[in-house]
């Protein structure tokens, strides 16, 4: 007999496919707006000044001063920029420091959001906005958040590093990995991260001989797609947390913080409800989700420590205070000494469960 549950339909429009980005002007007047600004990170400037181009008479400019974890401070330099420049939506290129800019504003000033992913992370079909301010990373979620046009485009993929394409797949696998115990899961989420496992399971690799094959790329966006939509539909539980005390308290990189983390809360969480994370362990081996997710991770070359990413030793203790402070919901009880073993295996890169 099947569990009960509530599926609240899925809000965001996707445009999906190669050559998209060139349908940006006609979504940003679909949602009937005569301006719109682009953002994008430093690093992106130059896409995004072309991304603008094509847009002719809507853009309203360029703010390329996105940044991870979305600092207070940014995002009141692009509130500002955005009033100044007359839009009232903004086009947002990049991963997931740019979409996080773009739910910042809008947050704040009511903007509608089109956006263009270029990594496979996955914030951008969630209603999801994490910030920083004083070195801690708060995270909050509204319907006024989520955007109302994504458009996933397979050629921007094509030119993403290896290393960037696998340790965003390991990001986007944890959104997957949490929604199957989630308190809110529901069968179409669960169809949706099942699919994703098995496309980066066997689209990894291939990108990995050849970073340029457009059909492992689709694939691969596809899964992202999926992975986004599920954290986007569902609570959050550990694995979150401990990224955002790592990414807000320590600075540590964002996709790279997921991917060491993802086989060590997998583990975690698994002595409590291992039924509902077979399906990982179904198509990664290994005897066990998180020892298969860690075999996975270890064989496309993805970090596997904490310390691999500028953690200490000593920092170990007070990530588990943070933690433990305002806990996110979770299958397994959390506590002080389970939090600072979790993070001792992962800071040392051991696989879970031997």
């Amino acid at each position: 007999m099947m569990d009960s549950f509530v599926f609240p339909g899925l809000t965001t429009r996707v445009v999906f496919g190669s050559g998209t980005m060139a349908q940006a002007a006609e979504e940003v007047s679909r949602l009937g707006h005569a301006k719109a600004l682009v953002l994008s990170t430093p690093h992106q400037k130059g896409e995004a000044e072309t991304l603008a181009a094509s847009l002719g008479d809507l853009a309203a400019g360029v703010f390329s001063g996105a940044t991870m974890h979305t600092p207070v401070e940014v995002t009141e330099q692009a509130v500002a920029a955005f009033r100044e420049s007359g839009a009232s939506a903004v086009v947002s290129l990049g991963g997931g420091s740019t979409t996080g800019l773009g739910k910042a504003i809008a947050v704040r000033t009511g903007a509608d959001q089109v956006v263009i992913p270029t990594t496979y992370a996955g914030s951008e079909m969630t209603d999801i906005l994490g910030e920083t301010a004083a070195g801690e990373k708060a995270t909050r979620r509204s319907p006024d958040i989520r955007p109302e046009t994504v458009i996933y485009d397979v050629d921007l993929t094509l030119s993403l590093p290896v290393s960037l394409t696998v340790t965003s797949a390991m990001n986007a696998i944890a959104h997957a990995m949490e929604a199957f115990y989630a308190p809110d899961r529901n069968p179409v989420i669960e169809l949706m991260c099942r699919d994703a496992m098995v496309a980066f399971r066997d689209g990894i690799p291939t990108l990995i001989a050849d970073p340029k094959d457009e059909k492992a790329r689709a694939q691969a966006l596809y899964a992202a797609w999926c992975c986004s939509t599920a954290l986007g539909y569902v609570q959050m539980a550990l694995h979150h947390k401990l990224a955002h005390v790592f990414g807000g308290s320590f600075e540590t990189p964002h996709a790279e913080t997921h991917a060491i983390l993802l086989p060590y809360t997998t583990a975690f969480n698994e002595v409590a409800v291992p039924e509902l994370l077979a399906p990982l362990a179904d198509v990664f081996g290994g005897g066990s989700a998180g020892g298969g997710l860690w075999d996975f991770a270890k064989s496309v070359g993805s970090p596997l420590s904490l310390k691999d990413i500028g953690i200490a030793e000593g920092d170990l203790d007070r990530a588990t205070a943070i933690a433990v402070k305002n806990a996110y919901s979770n299958p397994r009880p959390i506590d002080p000494g389970s939090i600072r073993e979790l993070l001792q295996t992962a800071w040392e890169g051991r696989r879970p469960g031997g």
